[in-house]
């Protein structure tokens, strides 16, 4: 098959989820005798136009230039692009700022659409944004011969909200093999001995609900570490809100993998408080990490994490999970998780089952 990505801003990852996804489709499918393609932006730090086997396609990209904008004429670029190309699959990864110009995908080709989170959902955008965002996310169905959810509970919206069918295919991750206790001497904590969490700081993260537990338990001294970058509007209010309270440490964002793995396996609790989006990358990661993972309760971490987990939906959840010591089941739940990664959420599984989906689109349309 002839196949190209679009809808990232290219490989090798730079960048986040959908690049290192990409990254890892696309090496497979070359192993799988495919002629690939993925789609990067002019700028990306990569300028050569073939990586491990995979064709790299460059577009310009005026995002750096004109911001957010900048991201419909990229996609434009990439699509009139992919009209002279002529592909069998196109694999759209997202819709956000692509599926505007649905109508003018090759007629030839079968169109793929990995339908992403429920980005309308995020408190972060106005009500003007969320608007476009749901008449986006329409326009992402309507235009796509076939769409992909990463989460039962994205599978389940799809299939209520349009009536289509979608193939569950969740991201997919791995478990970490050795760990460096010495990397928490950089951060002046102990095993064992702080909590944390990892996220934007945003609203729909439930920064606010994990802060305010963890500033009401006083049965611990744990430092309460939190990861991400926080010189936002939102990030500003919590640092004002919970500065009285020295034990929450606000470290920025930490980029460095092998560090994030080694503070995720050695905290006390990790906290996810995702509440938006399908099958989170960095909750995965949680799980490849060893963490022991207190989850805010919905059906996409639900699904995902099913009784391995402890979950919170308000602030006295959140000081209960932090109240009680988790020492006895945390090698039990730890060693599950480890199992759902290596047998259902290994990359070679997922990107095994994207190709079985594309192989099922070319059958159908030669019929």
């Amino acid at each position: 098959m002839r196949i190209a990505i679009i809808g990232t801003r290219g490989i090798p990852n730079y960048y986040g989820g959908f690049e290192q996804f990409s990254e890892y489709l696309s090496k497979y499918l070359v192993t799988k005798g495919h002629d690939v393609s993925v789609y990067n932006s002019h700028y990306h730090p990569y300028q050569e136009t073939e990586w491990e086997g995979v064709k790299i396609i460059h577009k310009y990209d005026p995002e750096q230039k004109i911001g957010t904008a900048g991201q419909f004429i990229y996609d434009l670029n990439c699509i009139l692009d992919t009209r002279t190309r002529g592909y069998d699959i196109i694999l759209q990864l997202g819709y956000t700022s692509s599926s505007i110009w649905g109508r003018l995908m090759p007629k030839g080709s079968k169109v793929v659409t990995n339908m992403d989170g429920l980005e309308w959902k995020r408190t972060k955008y106005s009500k003007k944004v969320q608007k476009f965002l749901l008449y986006a996310e329409k326009l992402g169905v309507v235009h796509s011969d076939h769409l992909v959810a990463d989460s039962i509970g994205i599978q389940n919206y799809l299939k209520e909200k349009y009536s289509v069918e979608s193939s569950y295919i969740a991201y997919g991750s791995h478990t970490v093999d050795s760990y460096n206790v010495n990397t928490l001497a950089d951060y002046y904590v102990e095993p064992y001995k702080y909590n944390m969490l990892i996220a934007r700081l945003e609203p729909e993260n439930s920064m606010e609900m994990i802060l305010d537990g963890v500033k009401e338990v006083s049965t611990t001294n744990f430092p309460f570490l939190v990861i991400g970058k926080h010189e936002t509007k939102y990030g500003e209010y919590l640092k004002e809100k919970f500065k009285e309270y020295p034990g929450i440490k606000f470290l920025g964002g930490i980029y460095d993998i092998t560090k994030l793995n080694n503070l995720r396996r050695y905290a006390n609790v990790y906290f996810h408080g995702h509440t938006v989006g399908g099958t989170n990358p960095s909750l995965l990661e949680a799980m490849g990490s060893g963490a022991l993972i207190c989850a805010n309760d919905n059906l996409f971490n639900r699904s995902i994490l099913g009784d391995d987990a402890k979950y919170f939906n308000s602030t006295d959840d959140v000081k209960n999970c932090l109240s009680v010591n988790h020492k006895e089941e945390r090698n039990q739940i730890i060693e599950s998780n480890f199992n759902k990664i290596r047998e259902l959420y290994n990359w070679e599984r997922i990107v095994s089952q994207y190709e079985e989906v594309f192989i099922e689109m070319l059958r159908k349309k030669e019929l």
